[in-house]
């Protein structure tokens, strides 16, 4: 079945949805032991988060990349969720979705939440023709995310390990059984439409 161009797909209950991160051991040990982020996690910047476990292992190398060896699985509210992307706007200006550039800039700087769309990867971490959501947090959506939304938070890595072991062997069957179970993600048109780039 073809999928949309743009969808948002991720593991996900009735009130939660799963999110991931990779940082250094030192940073994400700590938030996978307190079950939340540390005090020297910077509130102050802006941070990605990705519904899509295998645009994550393509950003981490499978949790390889300095300074992203721990992968973290971040539960979050699901109304945190549709909060940080009804206040956020596109990463780029795109014609037809923003009036002029000058808006979109406008935009961009009072907005507390970024979507940027990027392509999905298959196991062997290759671009796929449709688009992952990727939600970037600062201000107001960072400190929220941190501090309100987040339920709880898994380290990962060892299933982000075993699932490239797989890979790496030839074993696709067997990794794709591995994968979280990631669906389209129920957000209506209304309130969402600006995020489609």
């Amino acid at each position: 079945m073809e999928q949309p161009h743009h969808q948002i797909r991720a593991t996900y209950r009735a009130s939660t949805i799963t999110v991931y991160q990779a940082y250094s051991r030192e940073l994400g040990l700590p938030a996978v032991h307190e079950g939340r982020f540390p005090g020297t996690w910077k509130r102050d910047r802006m941070t990605w988060i990705k519904p899509s476990f295998l645009w994550m292992m393509y950003r981490c190398g499978w949790g390889a990349k300095e300074g992203q060896e721990t992968v973290l699985a971040v539960e979050i509210s699901r109304d945190g969720f549709e909060w940080a992307l009804r206040h956020a706007c596109l990463s780029s200006y795109v014609h037809g979705v923003h009036p002029d550039r000058a808006a979109w800039q406008v935009q961009s700087k009072r907005a507390p939440a970024r979507v940027q769309w990027d392509p999905e990867r298959d196991l062997r971490l290759r671009p796929l023709p449709y688009r992952s959501l990727q939600l970037g947090l600062s201000g107001e959506a960072v400190r929220r995310y941190a501090d309100e939304w987040t339920v709880a938070i898994r380290d990962v890595t060892p299933l982000a390990h075993e699932i490239h072991g797989l890979v790496s062997g030839g074993d696709l069957d067997s990794a794709a059984r591995l994968l979280p179970h990631e669906r389209p993600y129920p957000v209506g048109d209304e309130g969402f439409a600006h995020l489609h780039g």
